[in-house]
């Protein structure tokens, strides 16, 4: 019986590749000269540091730009807020990977509100897709990427 996985998930290589570019451009510019700013990443969190909270709005779009070239959605992004302590500032970006149960159960709910003739069940962080035919799939996959799910879905391991 064919079927598909839909994930979420990005290529930690590139998120790596994307903040090095960025500390890059830091070291570079003039306005980030003397200063400590630096972008490090632990555990699928961002942390952007810097001497002021105007230099930390200033990575924020740089950043954004380097993940966007590499290919990254940007909308697995979860800003925080920018805080101040002292000469220093920092922000936390947190990196959402995989599917949580709400909007996995939203994924199973749009899919039987299609009425595609495929089933829908969640197994993890993934909901895997089955259905007699290809083209059922295929129309499961044009109608997941319609709607709005607010995670980037990726549709893996198609077997026939």
């Amino acid at each position: 019986m064919p079927s598909f996985d839909v994930v979420s998930e990005i290529d930690e290589h590139e998120l790596a590749n994307a903040i090095d570019q960025a500390n890059r451009e830091i070291s570079n510019r003039f306005d980030f000269k003397g200063s400590d700013a630096k972008i490090e990443l632990t555990d699928s969190v961002m942390t952007l540091l810097a001497d002021s909270d105007f230099q930390v709005q200033q990575m924020q779009p740089m950043i954004l730009q380097k993940m966007t070239k590499r290919g990254i959605d940007i909308s697995c992004l979860d800003l925080g807020e920018i805080q101040t302590s002292g000469q220093k500032a920092k922000q936390t970006i947190s990196v959402r990977q995989g599917i949580d149960k709400e909007t996995a159960s939203k994924i199973v709910k749009a899919i039987k509100a299609s009425k595609a003739k495929v089933q829908a069940a969640i197994q993890g962080e993934q909901v895997r897709v089955t259905g007699k035919k290809r083209d059922d799939l295929q129309e499961a996959i044009a109608l997941l990427k319609q709607a709005e799910m607010g995670l980037p879905l990726q549709y893996t391991n198609f077997r026939d």
